[in-house]
This record gives C-alpha cells, structure tokens and sequence, in this order.
C-alpha cells in the first residue's frame, strides 16, 4: 500500500466518522422529543464511564474523554433549537429526503428502514411529520403504504409531486469505460433498462437507491457504479457519470406529508377515504357527487382492506372554503361508509 492509498482510506474513513457523527446528532433530536428536559447529567456521566471502559489501543482515555465532551456539548446545542424532524424511507439520499427538502427545506429528514417505522415515528410523537410516495406515473400505486393509510389517524396536510431523475453515480476518478455492474433498487433498475441494456452494464438489485450509493461508497467495489439521486452523490462524495438515465421522460412520484394535527392553513386540494355497500352502482353514485358540483377529480385508487371489502381513496382540486365542495362531501358522506376526511392541503409540483 502506497501514500497515495492510505490517504484514500484515511478520506473513507473520514466520511464514515462525520456520517456517524450526523446520525448520533439525529437520534439526539429524536431522544429530546420523548424528555422533559436537555439537561441529563447521569446519562452524560454513564456515556464517559463507557467511553472510558471501552479505550482499546492507540486511542488516549483523555483524549477520547474529550472528544465526546464536545459531542454531547453540541448535540444539547441542537436540541435547544426546537428543529422539527420529518421521516422518509430509506438512506439518507433517498427520494424521499429529496421531497422532503421541496416540502419544507428547514426540516431535518430523519431515515426509516421500512415504510411503517415513518407511521410509528409520527404516531409517537418522536417525528414531527413523515413523508411517503403513494403512487408512481410508471410503477402505479405503492400498495404498502396505502394499506398503512387506510389505518391510520394521521392527517395528510401536503403533497409533493417530484420528477425522479436517475442519475449513474461511480466513485471519484473511476474510469466509465471501466464500469461493469450497477447497484440499485429494483424499481430504478427497471426505469432504466434501456440504458444499462445499450450500456452492457449488469443490474443488482439492491434494497434502496440511496444505499446502493451509500455501499459503493464504504465498499468501493471494482468496475461498479450505483443509481440513486443527484443529492446521494452529494452526501456520499460520488461522481455523476450521468443524469437522467430513465428510460422515459415522465418518471413521477407523488409524496404525502402526514401529521398528527390537520392542517391550519389554506389548502387546494383534498384527500378522502371510503369504503361502499356492497351494490352495483354505489361507487358511480360517490364520483356522480362530484362531478354534479363539477369538481376535478385528480386521483382514485381502490385497496383491499379485508376480504371482499375494498378501501377507496379519492383527491380532488377544491378547499373546505368552497360551498361546492362541502356539499360534495356532504353527500358523499351520507352514502358510503367509513368515510375519513385524510386531509386539505397545497400541492407542490416540482419541475
């Protein structure tokens, strides 16, 4: 091993510590939402008292002593800001960090393994709000969350619309001819199939696009490069080979932001569930409803809920201001059963 390699790996080391030293920072964001105060001088003492136990090494007691000191320091200045934290599935470098940063860039984006740990992070109280893709102009609907929607008691109080641009991420100097094998999440390897096809370039699946570019990055595998998000190269020190590697121009995925509280502000546009009796014509009777107060219907979607039921979720362009649509809902209300008012919000469509 020469200079130049030690350097690289002391660079990838480097990365990883200010990666930890971010997630610790999160998780004490997280801590401080479920106590009553910063200040905890037992918990502060207990964490030094490990520290201490744990000095293996190179590493100097005093020096190691001193370091958390400053760590613990920072992490009470944080928590003395009052941010408000927003879940997303995923790595950091997801999709869903990407919308969550549309919707509202002061909110720190907190990651989520699965898609309920962003429902049981707002429910508890820990998340301040959680973001989710709900449908996908090339993948359809994302069923897993829409059967956590129908159980829910969040409300949706914005929505984003954001255009999903794949982009080909390889490590810092990588030669693109070199590239064999590229590290995705299923779903974007199959929106760019053409181009890894007419490429040569062998697809991985693997289980989030942000991860994928967060593993090449750590692992640093040979002739291989990732497809994720232009804010994952940016977070994980990756060069864009290329952007915009879909195979088709129209690659959308629409996000919901639920609360625990309903919307205060003005809003445009509305989300309901429902579900119908069990005769011919009743779902005709709710969409007739509509359309006689002529209101533009922007999205349905059917969910099994239990067996031979179905769970129904309707958007549509209007605000509780409107009289139209009160009587709409209104009525709709009167004819279907468990009807739930998810939410009036604003839309944003990001070009």
């Amino acid at each position: 091993m020469n200079l130049k390699e030690i350097r690289k790996n002391i660079d990838l080391v480097d990365s990883k510590i200010l990666a930890l030293l971010h997630d610790r920072m999160e998780l004490g964001l997280m801590a401080k939402k479920l106590k009553s105060q910063i200040e905890d001088r037992e918990r502060e003492k207990e964490i030094l008292e490990r520290i201490r136990k744990n000095v293996t090494g190179l590493i100097n007691a005093t020096f190691i002593e001193k370091v958390y000191t400053e760590i613990i320091k920072e992490s009470k200045i944080l928590q003395q800001r009052d941010y408000q934290l927003i879940a997303f599935q995923g790595e950091h470098g997801a999709y869903g960090e990407v919308a969550s940063r549309e919707w509202r860039s002061n909110l720190i984006p907190v990651p989520c393994a699965e898609f309920v740990e962003v429902f049981e992070g707002v429910e508890s109280g820990i998340c301040d709000y959680g973001i989710v893709p709900v449908e996908n102009t090339l993948g359809g609907s994302v069923e897993q969350v829409n059967r956590l929607l129908i159980n829910t008691a969040l409300h949706v109080v914005g929505a984003v619309e954001l255009p999903i641009r794949l982009c080909l991420l390889a490590l810092p100097g990588t030669d693109y001819r070199e590239i064999r094998t590229v590290y995705s999440h299923p779903q974007a390897l199959a929106q760019a199939r053409e181009f890894l096809s007419r490429n040569k370039l062998e697809p991985v699946q693997y289980y989030n696009t942000a991860g994928a570019a967060k593993m090449l990055a750590e692992k640093r595998p040979k002739g291989s490069a990732a497809i994720a998000s232009k804010l994952s190269a940016e977070l994980y020190n990756l060069e864009i080979v290329k952007e915009g590697i879909e195979d088709l121009d129209r690659n959308i995925t629409r996000f919901l932001v639920l609360s625990r509280e309903e919307n205060r502000g003005e809003g445009d546009k509305c989300s309901i569930m429902f579900s119908t009796e069990h005769k011919a014509g009743t779902l005709f009777r709710v969409l007739e409803m509509f359309a006689r107060q002529d209101i533009n219907l922007t999205r349905i979607e059917s969910i099994p809920n239990e067996p031979g039921n179905y769970a129904f979720f309707l958007d549509f362009i209007g605000s509780h201001k409107e009289e139209k649509v009160v009587t709409a809902l209104e009525n709709v209300r009167e004819i279907t059963t468990n009807f739930k008012m998810m939410g009036f919000y604003k839309e944003r469509k990001i070009a």
